[in-house]
């Protein structure tokens, strides 16, 4: 995937461009990159603003939209006019998501964008955006109204959306109960997205939300899945904050399981003939939280990798709780073997088996025909055959199989440690 961000240059790190291509990286994904200013700036002090000139702009925006397919775009610090009407002259007629973040003040309490220019940035920014993501104060300035019991979040919400943005998100607009809220307003709905909240300043959370909104939105296409998905991203990297300079902590994001998970699914889509491995009962892959408690702590798709022609299709969304029988065999295993937290099921052939156990991985299996009559009368006895065939184990399973039973599809279970893990057992036996 390549996306583009457009924005200032931070020479911490702690946000803007560079923030951005720490956080895209992080999710796999190519950042290309469109400089709109030059600031001087660290986790204590603002400095100055330097914004490139339209020859120089023009020419980086040319240079990347001419030579690369653009999957997403996210829109961060523009600062003038200028700088506006020529975005808006060259991105009004692509036809991919964009992301608009507003940054208006820097967390150090340097002004990025001229307060002339804000007349035009909702003139001709806002109406490019896919999703925007003011925070309370951006959403306030854009609006000139101040979210109060009278000034709902909906009503602001809805007075950016006639500016043009298509879906408005408004973040860290309601504190309860140690809880932190954003408000999302898409066309025809609205509600609110909740998590814990951190009290912790950190110089980036905006820019980590808003990249993790794109990356999202080109994935999966929908809106809510995207911003609950960066909503936790962004909790998690202002938790693992870290204090680099004398200043504010710079949020830092780790790589989650969904990002492990999803890259993964991606590298199994891309196997040749993996479609020949898909059973009839389709797959399903799955990567679990440490020493989970139920399949509600194991992470898989909401439908399966079902096989199409001679290729794959992932049809679902990745969820906890998203996958009952492999989440059910990973548990059992976890339990017994808790560095094992992920897993995959594969059709069962005679020829995998021979090559499985050539290559000497450790493998397990169960007979369905001993199963005992009440478990057979279960719509799944998975955890039944799993348990049977590491009872008395003392390595963890690489492979546990069974030959099937009448109605029952054989099946071959392929275990690691993560979800890379798991790819890497699955190159080495087709």
């Amino acid at each position: 995937m390549n996306v583009l961000s457009i924005g200032g240059s931070d020479p911490s790190s702690g946000a803007g461009i560079q923030s951005d291509i720490k956080a895209f990286s992080k999710l796999d994904t190519h950042c290309l990159t469109v400089i709109t200013a030059i600031t001087g700036q660290n986790t204590s002090n603002f400095g100055m603003v330097e914004p490139v000139s339209k020859n120089i702009l023009e020419n980086q925006l040319e240079s990347i939209i001419t030579d690369f397919k653009i999957d997403g775009i996210k829109i961060g610090m523009v600062y003038n006019s200028e700088i506006i009407k020529t975005l808006y002259h060259h991105l009004k007629k692509l036809k991919i998501p964009i992301v608009v973040d507003p940054v208006i003040k820097s967390t150090t309490g340097g002004m990025l964008i001229e307060k002339a220019a804000i007349i035009d940035f909702k003139k001709f920014i806002i109406p490019l955006a896919t999703i925007i993501t003011p925070n309370k104060f951006e959403a306030e300035i854009l609006t000139k109204m101040k979210i109060n019991s009278k000034n709902t979040p909906e009503k602001i919400a809805k007075k950016i959306q006639k500016m043009g943005a298509k879906n408005i998100v408004i973040t860290g607009i309601q504190i309860k109960n140690k809880k932190i809220s954003d408000f999302v307003l898409e066309k025809n709905k609205k509600y609110y997205i909740t998590d814990k909240e951190i009290s912790k300043i950190n110089r980036g959370s905006g820019c980590i939300h808003s990249a993790s909104v794109l990356y999202s939105i080109v994935k999966n296409k929908n809106i809510r899945k995207s911003l609950e998905f960066a909503k936790k991203n962004t909790f998690n990297s202002i938790k693992n904050s870290k204090k680099i300079g004398k200043g504010i902590a710079i949020t830092n994001m780790e790589e989650s399981n969904e990002v492990k998970l999803l890259n993964s699914i991606n590298e199994f889509t891309k196997i040749k003939n993996i479609y020949k491995n898909i059973p009839e009962c389709q797959t399903n892959f799955v990567y679990s939280k440490q020493k989970p408690k139920s399949i509600k702590e194991i992470l898989g798709i909401s439908g399966r990798i079902v096989k199409a022609g001679k290729g794959i299709i992932v049809a679902g969304n990745l969820t906890y709780g998203g996958s009952k029988h492999v989440a059910t065999a990973l548990l059992v295993v976890n339990e017994k073997f808790p560095n094992i937290q992920s897993a995959i099921n594969l059709k069962y052939k005679k020829e995998t088996i021979s090559k499985i156990k050539k290559i000497k991985l450790t493998t397990y299996d169960y007979d369905r025909n001993q199963e005992p009559q009440n478990i057979k009368k279960k719509e799944s006895s998975i955890e039944w055959g799993i348990k049977n065939a590491i009872k008395n184990s003392k390595k963890f399973p690489d492979i546990i199989y069974h030959k099937g039973d009448f109605g029952k599809e054989p099946m071959i279970i392929l275990f690691g440690e993560s979800p890379e893990e798991v790819i890497k057992k699955i190159l080495k036996i087709i």
